[in-house]
């Protein structure tokens, strides 16, 4: 397991506005049933260029967590698979399957709020993004807006 915080400085401001947002729209996930997650792929200038919240129930589709539909978004804005140079802001901790494509993509900045400490594969159970084994790395910014993010999280989990 890895240290739960960036090294020695808090997150960038944009990244709480960023994660803010996304607390809005998981929202919209939880209204068809889905757990409220919701993520985005930023290009390198900051511009939303994938947007994705769960739509596993929605779909009847395993892979439509979050990250896999922004992934697959901007990867169809840019026409490329390669998302080098972009940052996804996630509301909850990627899981393992969600961490493989994060590394797939050569995503190098990975932001998320909430920690999940039953499936994440981001430091939780898991440290697959920083895993040195492995051909990529990415920086994390862990726990951004965190309480937030948890607490939609729990209230969603407490009315089912």
């Amino acid at each position: 397991m890895s240290d739960r915080s960036h090294p020695a400085h808090p997150w960038p401001a944009a990244y709480g506005e960023r994660m803010r947002e996304l607390l809005e729209d998981a929202r919209l996930a939880e209204a068809s049933g889905d757990v409220p997650v919701a993520a985005m792929v930023l290009d390198a200038s900051g511009r939303v260029i994938g947007h994705g919240r769960n739509e596993r129930e929605l779909l009847h589709d395993p892979t439509a967590h979050a990250e896999v539909l922004a992934l697959r978004e901007a990867s169809a804005a840019t026409g490329d698979w390669r998302l080098e140079g972009c940052t996804l802001i996630v509301t909850l901790e990627p899981c393992v399957m969600c961490a493989g494509a994060i590394l797939g993509a050569r995503v190098p900045t990975v932001v998320f709020g909430a920690w999940d400490e039953k499936a994440g594969a981001v430091g939780s159970v898991y440290d697959v993004l920083r895993d040195v084994r492995l051909n990529h790395r990415v920086e994390v910014w862990a726990g951004v807006e965190a309480d937030a993010c948890a607490a939609a999280l729990t209230t969603f989990f407490r009315h089912r």
